[in-house]
Formats: structure tokens, sequence, C-alpha cells
């Protein structure tokens, strides 16, 4: 079968076509955001990609289209495709037909970490001998694949809340059915979808509706927005996590988080000894251990796997290290993440200037939904660079004058990058944040330091 994909180069669509790679399907796609890691994954699979969304690219017709939700009406590849009536379908609905439907689903959720969390535990069932079938939103480097069929019965996927096409406006994670689910946390983001928190809350009870009885919740003991969503309705048991009497609790926790010894109902179970950052990802690794004893891996065996756990592409990635300047890579999409970043990084490197450079580059972001909270959200860092989001008139340069450290707005990748060569100094950490391609910002630093003398 020749499958044709919209969008393949979304994090979530490229796991799509490696799945149907993996099944012997023929498979080619569309999109205009062609960059790494998604981009070379691609490649490397043998997928063929066309550049931009020319109906001709459904010329000859393909036997299935999977239409991602970037796809809009009025789209001249759309209205194509529903003029001459060609087959199509929604990423998530092909992948339940195709592969959840038979298999133990374990969905993670959540505002933020569901990628981090998501590459643990498709690790600790790996670790464990379960091969498990996994999709994550990210390239996990224990894996260097987002995506694969796996074994039965296991499949572990990123659960996200996003809506699933322009014909279908439910959250995709309505989809998966899953029998393990770990809800993470819940703030008010993608504000193109959703008109305000309670509309996230709505999907997230649909998801909870779909746990069956036999099945396992796995979520924060301190996140009130997940309270009120299980106190809309719940017919499953329950394993809350971090807090004292909490299922699952990290004691002994360094500051940075890269160490803590795990906690349940019967006493501690091991310690997880790291090279993560933060105490999100401490929550992380208890949701993910909680879950991988659902499906029968025992905690000791699970904090084991953490021991050897690699973290995911552009989550606090170090990019390179030259004249003593090191660069990260991370996939901020929300104050919250920022923040969190911005405490672990801080907690590791002590008092060494820390450069912040941020794209506003989702919606929520680029729109001035999180105005209020970037100022709190940056404070962690000496200096910061905004890059201006284009068509902005909201007033980024409000940001910048708020904060009580050196802070600018800049119009485009070059000139951060001419200011970075001129007053960073050895000893010096940017953290670059962005969950766009940023214009191969990293790329053309590293250049530029590889020159400084």
């Amino acid at each position: 079968m020749h499958i044709h994909i919209l969008g393949i180069c979304g994090t979530f669509m490229a796991g799509i076509a490696v799945l149907a790679k993996q099944q012997g399907h023929k498979v080619t796609g569309s999109d205009t955001s062609v960059y790494p890691p998604m981009s070379t994954q691609l490649r490397e699979q043998g997928i063929q990609i066309q550049e931009g969304y020319e109906p001709s690219h459904l010329i000859p017709t393909p036997d299935c289209v999977i239409v991602g939700n970037a796809m809009k009406r009025g789209m001249p590849i759309v209205e194509y495709l529903l003029e001459h009536n060609l087959p199509y379908i929604s990423a998530p609905q092909w992948l339940y037909e195709n592969v959840l439907k038979s298999r133990w689903v374990i969905a993670v959720a959540g505002t933020h970490g569901k990628t981090t969390t998501t590459s643990m535990l498709a690790w600790i069932l790996e670790h464990a001998g379960l091969k498990p079938g996994f999709l994550i939103g990210g390239i996990p480097q224990n894996f260097n694949l987002s995506a694969r069929l796996g074994d039965e019965p296991f499949f572990v996927i990123e659960a996200d809340e996003y809506d699933t096409a322009f014909f279908d406006k439910r959250s995709k994670f309505v989809h998966y059915h899953p029998r393990t689910a770990i809800l993470n946390n819940l703030e008010f983001d993608h504000a193109d979808i959703f008109p305000d928190l309670t509309a996230i809350k709505t999907q997230f009870h649909h998801l909870v509706r779909t746990i069956p009885g036999n099945g396992l919740i796995v979520c924060s003991a301190q996140d009130n927005n997940i309270k009120e969503v299980l106190a809309m309705g719940c017919w499953t048991p329950i394993d809350y996590m971090g807090v004292d009497g909490a299922s699952w609790q990290a004691r002994e926790v360094k500051p940075d988080g890269s160490e803590f010894t795990v906690y349940c109902e019967n006493g501690a179970q091991g310690k997880v000894q790291w090279n993560l950052l933060g105490q999100h990802n401490v929550q992380n690794a208890l949701a993910a251990i909680a879950a991988a004893r659902h499906a029968g891996v025992p905690a000791p065996h699970a904090i084991q796997a953490l021991n050897e756990f690699k973290n995911v592409k552009r989550r606090l990635e170090v990019r390179g290290q030259l004249h003593g300047i090191t660069v990260y890579d991370d996939f901020a999409h929300h104050p919250t993440a920022v923040a969190t970043t911005l405490t672990g990084l801080r907690k590791r490197v002590g008092n060494a200037r820390i450069v912040a450079v941020l794209e506003l580059g989702s919606y929520t972001m680029r729109t001035g939904v999180h105005r209020k909270t970037m100022v709190p959200a940056l404070k962690e860092a000496d200096i910061v660079l905004l890059a201006k989001p284009k068509g902005e008139d909201w007033g980024v340069a409000k940001i910048a004058a708020a904060l009580n450290i050196p802070a600018q707005v800049f119009p485009d990748v070059e000139s951060i990058v001419s200011e970075i060569i001129k007053n960073t100094r050895k000893g010096d950490h940017i953290l670059i944040m962005s969950n766009t391609g940023f214009d191969g910002i990293h790329e053309k630093l590293l250049h530029a330091l590889s020159k400084k003398k």
C-alpha cells in the first residue's frame, strides 16, 4: 500500500511514517518545515519528503492519505483531496486501527514532560526485555528512533492533547484507548485550539473516560487541575506520586535532581543516579517507574534502567563546547518549561553565567498569551536574548524591560549570534530554547564560535 502523509516532518507524524514503513508500506510525505532531527530520521528510513503542499504530490493517487493536524481547509492540497474523493484518515485514527487496537497501550499525557517520560518508560520496558513498541515526540538517545512497532503486547505513546485533524477536533489521545495512563500535569497551552483551561480539562476527562477499570492512572498528588479532572468522574485505580502520603515519593533528592531515592508503599526501592537535571525530571521518573510496575516491571529493575537512561534530543542537549563555552538546545514551549529548565541548569552550573536565548515559537507564546508569566520564568538567567516573533505587536520588548538583568530583543538569528560572539566569555552556558528549528541557530552559533579568537 502507498501511504502519503501530509505534515510528515512533525514529531508525531514522522513517527507515524516510521511505523507505516515498518509495516511494509510505501511511505511518502509532504511538509514545509523540513529540519532535523525528524527530517534526518525520515531520510535514514528511506522515506521520500516533498517540500511544500502541492496537489501534484497526490498524483498518482496514493492508496491512503494520512492528514496531519497542521492541514486546514482552503489549502490547495486539502481542497484537491476532498474534491477528488481521495481516501484519507487522521493520524491518530490510523494509528489506533493499524497498531494500537490489539496492544496494551501505556499513554503519557500532560502539558510538560510527555516526551521525556515516554522515553523513560519505553527504555524501562526495553531494559526489562519486553521490546515495547513506541511513538515518541522526539528522538530518545537510547533508541535513536522516535517510533517502532516492537513486540506484543506493550505500546508506549506520547499522548498529546492537541486536536486530531481539521475534520476531528477531539484531542489526539482520545483515540488511543490506554490501559495505563500517566497524567503528569495540566496547565493552559495551545491557545490556537483551546479557548481556556476548562476546555483542556474536558478533553483530559474524555481520556479518563476511556481507561478501563482494570487499568491504572498515575498522576501528581500536587496538581489541582488534574485533581479537578478526576473529580469529574473516574472509574480506574489511581497511583499518586510526589508528596508525603502519595503512593510514590522521591526522597534524599540532590538540589539539581541528579540523584534521589525512590520510595513506594513497601519502602525504599533504590537510588536513581543519572545525568538529567531538575525536579521536574524527578517527577517524570516516578511516573515512569509507577507505570512500568503496572506493566510488570518491579521498581528496582526500573530504577536500574533509569541509571542507564539517555535523555531525548533537544532536552537540555549539549550541542557543543568551544573556548570553554557550552551551547545547549532545549525544546521549550511554555513559561513553566523555561523556568524548570533554567532552574535545573542553575543548580548544576552554580554561579557561572547563563545566557538564555528564547524563541517564542508556539502559537501561544508568540501571540503573547503567556506574557505575564515570562518574566518570572527567566529569573535564573544572567542575560536574556529574545527573538522577536514575526508580526508580533503585543510588546515583547516589555518583557526585556521588566527583567532586572541585561535583556534585549533581536529581529533575527544573525543578530543574536553576533551579540553572543561579542559578549560571551569562557565558562558561559548558552541555553537556546525553542520548539522550532529556530533558523539553524545552533549550527550558526557553533560555526561562529569556532572562528572566535
